[in-house]
């Protein structure tokens, strides 16, 4: 029996030194911590429409639900008549702006509760788009949260999912393969939590709490290196991808396509913080990594004299003379 165990012990450690090795391989390209009071319109778009996002959405995208306050991007959902719509949200994206190709990305992200009817998304798709459309382009879902069977569950705050979308459609169908989980945990519960994706050349995984939990399992995996025929992985998944956070209101994710039906903002809007996101890589020679050329010097505050700075692969701010680490710690 002892022996039993102690050979446990060491499975778990080889478990936890592996996932740390993974995360250690990684440095850090980019980040955006949300400071100061606006939106960087070098890296984000912010998308203005009322579309449905081709799934019969309800929400108005518009600039009245994207602001960046306390250190956050902050995506709100609204009941109020807004052009067409009787709900206005808010969406961005960096497409054309800010795009890589494999990688490690991250955001800490702070859920308003979904019940029912709001469906807040962190992912990305193919920088390509304009040129080759959907689902061409390639779609990988980081997080999705707020679907109906959740909602029929009574998991609304634990029920999620990642995905992936690629190829074209053909005989009415196009390849793709979404996984579903029930947590362990209230992912809605007031706190921040990391969704992490790892994606290289062979496959794409994605954790949550990774940086408390790394020796757990992944709750999305999919390979990618299969390039056998016009369908496959590996043809859609090894280009340059942009990032995309959303706050959506109805449709077909949550099953719900008529506006009383949105009962999650009864007492008021409801938002998505974002504290941060990150973009990590490796330095294979597989990567890419594209941003604006005036991003390598950033103001974060108008009012203070302060500035991020991308060094050895390190971000860093200097803030009145005095270099910080981006987590706060001060550089002696």
């Amino acid at each position: 029996m002892k022996k039993l165990s102690f050979c446990v012990i060491m499975l778990l450690t080889v478990w936890a030194l592996q996932a740390n090795e993974t995360a250690n391989d990684y440095t850090l390209v980019w980040s955006d911590e949300f400071e100061g009071n606006a939106l960087n319109t070098n890296v984000w778009n912010i998308e203005v429409n009322a579309s449905g996002g081709g799934n019969n959405e309800l929400q108005y995208y518009c600039d009245r639900g994207v602001k960046v306050e306390n250190g956050n991007l902050i995506l709100t959902a609204t009941k109020e008549n807004y052009g067409n719509r009787q709900f206005t949200s808010g969406r961005i994206n960096s497409k054309n702006n800010l795009y890589f190709k494999h990688g490690k990305i991250e955001a800490s992200i702070k859920l308003p509760s979904t019940a029912n009817g709001l469906w807040p998304a962190f992912w990305m798709m193919g920088n390509d788009f304009d040129q080759v459309g959907w689902p061409r382009c390639g779609e990988i879902d980081i997080l999705e949260m707020g679907n109906a069977n959740g909602i029929s569950a009574g998991t609304q705050d634990r029920y999620f999912n990642g995905a992936c979308h690629w190829g074209f459609y053909k005989d009415g169908n196009y390849p793709n393969y979404g996984k579903s989980s029930t947590w362990d945990y209230s992912l809605q519960d007031g706190n921040y939590h990391t969704y992490t994706c790892f994606w290289d050349d062979e496959r794409v995984r994605m954790y949550v709490d990774y940086d408390k939990y790394p020796s757990r399992d992944p709750y999305y995996e999919m390979g990618l290196g299969d390039s056998d025929d016009e369908w496959a992985t590996g043809k859609y998944f090894h280009k340059p991808f942009f990032i995309l956070f959303n706050l959506a209101i109805g449709g077909n994710f949550t099953g719900i396509w008529d506006a009383n039906g949105i009962t999650a903002l009864a007492n008021g809007p409801r938002s998505m913080y974002v504290d941060w996101v990150r973009v990590y890589q490796r330095g294979d020679a597989s990567e890419e990594f594209h941003k604006p050329q005036s991003q390598g010097i950033v103001s974060i505050d108008n009012n203070t004299e302060s500035e991020k700075i991308l060094y050895n692969g390190q971000l860093l701010i200097r803030r009145n003379g005095q270099l910080y680490m981006i987590t706060g710690q001060r550089i002696e």
